[in-house]
């Protein structure tokens, strides 16, 4: 893939690393870990938000609080990179922009990676801090699940999973650029290909296999949310980019929850690289993506709230 002129942060950084992986095509995982550390640089620092890490349930993390945040709501950032890469470093600031957008409260797990600890690992780890905060005292109908790309197939996951044990998952779920298709046929891997600088069909296949390692089959549900039922799912969130080499699996999730019936919205960017929001802060593309997102969090908490005000006024 040739390397076009580039003004956006991310896609200068993808190309950069693109490079660098073809160059260096033996790297270690342990090198692989430190470049996607480096995800951070494209994100503006964000005002007015601390950062202190903690634990819930055991997962360590970052938690993120902007001024003036409701701090019985909170979103549980489950950060991107393949299962294996990626930290709550890479992600405190794009979990600070959302968090202050949403007027919430973050929590950015550290879930465990890839081939170290395999699928079920992460979703254990998601389970854990969404029960902790429950324990806590914050209503599960308050947290809400944020995921981009592998983080979002967590997310999305976890609150199946949750469904199927029986007990009240995440009131919302909201997934930016999101990565389902463990069997690695979607169809704009390869129609994308020149227009996504960072992936490719056989980075995917390297990041499934460190997290099927375990055994888990590509077609289970929680491992490839492709093959879910989506009937009760909660209110969904999708962002893609119409470019990237992953547009195939955000376009196949929103049909199917459509299909189920969930109350799903598909936001649509033109041009715009993989989990471009990361780009908070210095690219109008990401900071017109993290508003919208935010308007449709905050739009369903207040139905949310007008509809346990009206259940408890009747009661």
């Amino acid at each position: 893939m040739s390397t076009p002129h580039l003004t956006d942060p991310l896609g200068i950084a993808y190309a950069e690393w693109s490079e660098e992986f073809v160059a260096n095509p033996e790297m270690s995982l342990r090198m692989m870990r430190w470049v996607f550390e480096d995800w951070q640089r494209v994100t503006a620092e964000p005002e007015d938000v601390t950062y202190k890490s903690t634990e819930f349930g055991g997962v360590p993390g970052i938690l993120v609080t902007p001024l003036a945040a409701d701090p019985g709501q909170v979103l549980v950032f489950l950060h991107g990179g393949g299962f294996a890469l990626g930290s709550s470093a890479s992600h405190r600031k794009l979990a600070g922009h959302v968090a202050s957008a949403c007027g919430a409260t973050g929590f950015v797990a550290d879930f465990r990676r890839a081939p170290e600890h395999p699928y079920p690992a992460q979703l254990d780890d998601t389970t854990a801090v969404f029960d902790a905060l429950v324990e806590s005292g914050i209503d599960s109908a308050d947290i809400a699940f944020v995921g981009d790309s592998a983080g979002a197939n967590i997310a999305i996951a976890t609150a199946l999973r949750m469904r199927r044990r029986g007990t009240a998952g995440p009131g919302l779920v909201l997934t930016i650029s999101p990565w389902l298709d463990m069997e690695n046929s979607g169809e704009t891997i390869e129609t994308n290909n020149d227009t996504d600088f960072l992936i490719t069909r056989e980075g995917l296949q390297g990041n499934i296999d460190r997290y099927l390692s375990g055994g888990a089959s590509p077609r289970d549900p929680l491992v490839n949310p492709l093959y879910a039922d989506f009937s009760g799912f909660p209110p969904l969130y999708i962002t893609a980019a119409d470019v990237e080499s992953l547009y195939a699996d955000a376009a196949r999730l929103h049909t199917l929850a459509a299909e189920a019936g969930v109350d799903v919205t598909f936001d649509v960017a033109a041009g715009q690289q993989h989990v471009f929001p990361l780009q908070a802060g210095r690219w109008p593309a990401a900071d017109e993506a993290i508003a919208t997102m935010a308007a449709w969090y905050r739009g369903r908490r207040n139905a949310d709230a007008h509809r346990r005000t009206a259940t408890s006024a009747s009661a």
